[in-house]
């Protein structure tokens, strides 16, 4: 065996089918296009979910939904987990920076105080937002509540 004899394996290759070039090709004339019409001449090109003159499926569908672009997305956090929180870091207030160091929320996120849990001491919590309850609950021990 040389490099001169080199073949490919028997049925390897197959020759790609010579259109539009000439009668005796068996491919002539129409090309394999069929006869007239859009897609029979050159630079056709079908537009995304044309159906040919139809209502398209996407107007066809009602429209639904809604999205607030005015929406304030909040992380919860509940007062039992910052009773927890207080008591596992022995600290009294709890802010932004501490809850992101802790890993709590994000530097992107912003957060809300929830009234769910109890607190057993005063907390000075500061946060983007707090409920009613959870603020009642916070001053009542003598805490204080300051919105970011």
């Amino acid at each position: 065996m040389e490099l001169n004899n080199l073949r490919p394996a028997k049925g390897s290759n197959k020759s790609s089918k010579r259109i539009a070039r000439g009668q005796g090709s068996g491919r002539g004339g129409t090309s394999t296009k069929g006869h007239k019409g859009a897609k029979a001449r050159t630079g056709f090109k079908s537009k995304r979910a044309h159906e040919g003159g139809q209502m398209p499926l996407q107007m066809r569908l009602p429209k639904f939904g809604f999205k607030n672009v005015n929406r304030v997305e909040y992380i919860g956090i509940n007062l039992n987990t910052l009773e927890a929180l207080a008591e596992i870091h022995n600290v009294t207030e709890i802010n932004f920076d501490f809850l992101t160091a802790k890993k709590v929320v994000k530097k992107t996120e912003k957060y809300k105080i929830l009234g769910t849990g109890e607190l057993t001491k005063s907390l000075t919590v500061s946060a983007h937002a707090a409920s009613k309850t959870a603020q009642e609950k916070i001053t009542s021990l003598g805490g204080t509540f300051t919105a970011i």
